[in-house]
C-alpha cells in the first residue's frame, strides 16, 4: 500500500483511491470523496480495514489538505541545459515559422517554487527531480472571479503525484466547481457568448496542463477545445472542462511517478511536470486551414458621453486549425503525432455607445 500525502482544502479532506489489482481478479477502480475534518480518522480506519480484507496488492491513496505550501521568492538556479528545448511552431499555408505566443509559452527559466522546502521534500520522496516540461499562461484582462478561480484550482492541482500507467482527470481532481469548494462566478463560453458560471475560468488550468503534458510527451486520453479562441494560448493548444461532459485526461506513460506543480503570480499561471527522465524534444505544429471574420454589435450605454465608445468584448475571428506534435527522439529521428483538427466559431465584438450615436 502506498500513501501519498498532499494538500487540498482547509476544512474538507479528499480521498482518492486507486486499486491496481487484487487477489480476486477485480479490475482497477478509481474514486474520490470528501469528508469533514472530524470524520477523517474514521474514514482512514475503514479504508485500512477494507484494504486488509480485500488483499489489494497495490494501492495509492491521495490525502490532500490545502494551505501548507510555503511560497518564497525564487533563489534556486537551474541551468537551461536541464530544461527541454521546446518551441511553438505555427504553419500557415505551408509557410512554417517559429513563434512565441504573447500570453502562452514554455517556461525557460526557474520557477517560483523550485526553492521551496515542501517541493523539495516531495521531489526527494518520489525521486522526481527532473523538470520534464513547464508552461505559463497569462490572462491579458482577467474578469472578476476568473483570476481567483484559476489560483484556487492551481492550489488544488499542485503537488499531485501520478503513478505509472495511471490516468489523471482534471474534473476528478479539481472538480466539482461549486461554491462549496470555494469557487466563485467567472466567465464561461456559451455558444458565441460569454456568460458567468460558478468556477468559470478553470479551463485555463486544463489548457496549461494540456501544454505541459504534450511537451512532456505523455499520452493524452481526452481533450476538447473551446467553442471559440481563447487569448492565453495559441489556437489548437487549449482544453476545456465541464462537469459531466468535458474533461481533460492524460496517462503517465513513463515507468516512474510524475509530479505536477502549479502556482500563480498576478494574472499568470505557471505549471510544470517533474519526473526521473527527460522527454524527447517536442514542438507544436499548426496549420490554419481557414479563417472567418467576426461580427460587431453595438449597445447603448447611457453613462457614456456623446460620441464616446467602449469595447466590452474584443471579439475574435473563427478558425479551423490542424494540429500535430513533432517529436525528436534521442537518435534525431522526427516522429509526427497528429492531434486532429479544431474548429473555433467567431466571437462577436461588443461595443457600447452613448445614446444617439450612429454607426
Amino acid at each position: 500500500m502506498i500513501i501519498l500525502i498532499q494538500n487540498l482544502m482547509n476544512q474538507d479532506f479528499f480521498f482518492m483511491i486507486y486499486f491496481l489489482g487484487n487477489n480476486y481478479g477485480l479490475g482497477r477502480f478509481e474514486g474520490g470523496f470528501f469528508v469533514k475534518d472530524s470524520a477523517k480518522k474514521v474514514v482512514l480506519v475503514v479504508i485500512f480495514v477494507s484494504l486488509m480484507i480485500g488483499g489489494f496488492s497495490s494501492t495509492a491513496l491521495f490525502y490532500r489538505q490545502r494551505g501548507d505550501l510555503e511560497k518564497r521568492p525564487n533563489s534556486l538556479h537551474i541551468s537551461k541545459a536541464e530544461i527541454p528545448d521546446i518551441g511553438i511552431s505555427e504553419s500557415r499555408e505551408n509557410n512554417q515559422k517559429l513563434m512565441y505566443h504573447p500570453y502562452g509559452r514554455p517556461v525557460e527559466g526557474t520557477l517560483m517554487w523550485e526553492n521551496d522546502r515542501h517541493f523539495h521534500e516531495i521531489c526527494a520522496k518520489y525521486q522526481t527531480s527532473i523538470r520534464m516540461s513547464a508552461f505559463q499562461t497569462t490572462l491579458p484582462d482577467p474578469l472578476p472571479g476568473e483570476e481567483y478561480n484559476v489560483a484556487l484550482a492551481a492550489d488544488i492541482i499542485s503537488g499531485s503525484v501520478l503513478l505509472p500507467n495511471r490516468i489523471f482527470s482534471v474534473n476528478k481532481v479539481v472538480g466539482p466547481y461549486s461554491r462549496e469548494r470555494g469557487f466563485r462566478e467567472g466567465p464561461t463560453y456559451y455558444g458565441t457568448k460569454l456568460i458567468k458560471t460558478t468556477g468559470g475560468g478553470v479551463c485555463k488550468i486544463a489548457s496549461t496542463l494540456y501544454n505541459v503534458v504534450a511537451l512532456a510527451n505523455l499520452k493524452i486520453i481526452e481533450r476538447k477545445q473551446h467553442g471559440m479562441l481563447v487569448p492565453y494560448v495559441p489556437s489548437g493548444q487549449d482544453a476545456t472542462v465541464a462537469e459531466g461532459n468535458k474533461d481533460f485526461k492524460f496517462k503517465n506513460t513513463t515507468h516512474d511517478p510524475i509530479l505536477i506543480w502549479a502556482d500563480t503570480k498576478d494574472n499568470t499561471l505557471y505549471m510544470a511536470i517533474y519526473g526521473r527522465t527527460k522527454p524527447s524534444k517536442v514542438i507544436w505544429r499548426h496549420q490554419i486551414i481557414n479563417r472567418q471574420d467576426f461580427k460587431t454589435i453595438y449597445q447603448i450605454n447611457s453613462s457614456l458621453k456623446p460620441g464616446e465608445e467602449k469595447v466590452v468584448i474584443e471579439g475574435a475571428e473563427g478558425m479551423t486549425v490542424k494540429n500535430w506534435l513533432e517529436i525528436e527522439n534521442i537518435n534525431g529521428e522526427k516522429i509526427r503525432k497528429d492531434l486532429g483538427v479544431d474548429y473555433y466559431r467567431p466571437m462577436i465584438r461588443v461595443i457600447e455607445r452613448a445614446p444617439g450615436t450612429h454607426e
